[in-house]
């Protein structure tokens, strides 16, 4: 993880070192800190705004903004900030940090941009790793979500042929039982279901065929004929007769 801004060194004391908040100033969440820092420094904390800050930029913070932040709030969000995704990859990109003003304020060391490499390869290797452990998953669920319907429907089916061979059996109850190694409790919940599912297969209702047309008589005799009424082609012509000179 590269060296955030919350590890660089405090500044010295001076005398224009502000006094620490007072203890009745309420720790803001990194959301709330970030809402009250972006108009007051938008080069640096604009919605959307990822530059590499100048280290040690808690301590000017709080300089140009006196008891407007504790140190527990600004030490939050910028661990947050400076630790997101898209801030490492600006670190990555960038040559310099920038101030408040967004004014350079010093090279990214190769440390650092070293160091952002670094953990963003690792966030993409886990993200690629949580991506495939999800398709696999899913995989997982559709195959045995497709086994468990063949199984169902393979148990439908042999539920089914129990009942035809029962119905259509001249054994007594008891052979037949011996017959499919079944006890009689076990036969009547297999026959009680089969029925119902014969039951609910017939009510359903059957896809409608559509009519076929049957050729009436003379039909091939005629011919086909196409929308203006020639013939198709092929098709004998009748013979002149008499009175009706050939064409």
């Amino acid at each position: 993880m590269p060296p955030t801004e919350s590890d660089a060194p405090a500044a010295a004391p001076t005398d224009e070192t502000p006094a620490a908040p007072a203890a009745s100033t309420p720790t803001a969440s990194p959301a709330a800190t970030a809402a009250q820092l972006a108009p007051l420094f938008p080069a640096a904390f604009g919605p959307g705004v990822f530059l590499p800050l100048k280290l040690g930029i808690q301590a000017d913070i709080q300089q140009r903004a006196p008891g407007v932040f504790t140190k527990k709030s600004l030490s939050a969000f910028l661990h947050r900030h400076t630790t997101s995704t898209a801030y490492l990859k600006a670190l990555v990109g960038a040559a310099q940090r920038v101030d408040l003003d967004g004014q350079p304020a010093g090279d990214v060391a190769d440390l650092h941009r070293t160091a952002a490499t670094g953990e963003l390869e690792r966030r993409r290797a886990l993200h690629d790793a949580r991506r495939a452990a999800e398709r696999q998953a899913q995989r997982a669920a559709h195959d045995e979500a497709r086994q468990a319907h063949s199984a169902a429907e393979a148990a439908q089916r042999e539920r089914a042929a129990l009942l035809r061979a029962y119905e259509t059996s001249t054994l007594t109850r008891a052979n037949f039982c011996a017959l499919k190694g079944l006890t009689e409790t076990d036969l009547d919940a297999g026959l009680a279901l089969a029925r119902e599912e014969r039951d609910r297969r017939a009510s359903q209702p059957q896809p409608q065929r559509p009519p076929q047309q049957r050729p009436q008589p003379g039909d091939a005799a005629r011919g086909d004929r196409d929308p203006r009424g020639a013939r198709p082609s092929g098709a004998r012509r009748r013979p002149p007769g008499p009175g009706r000179p050939g064409r």
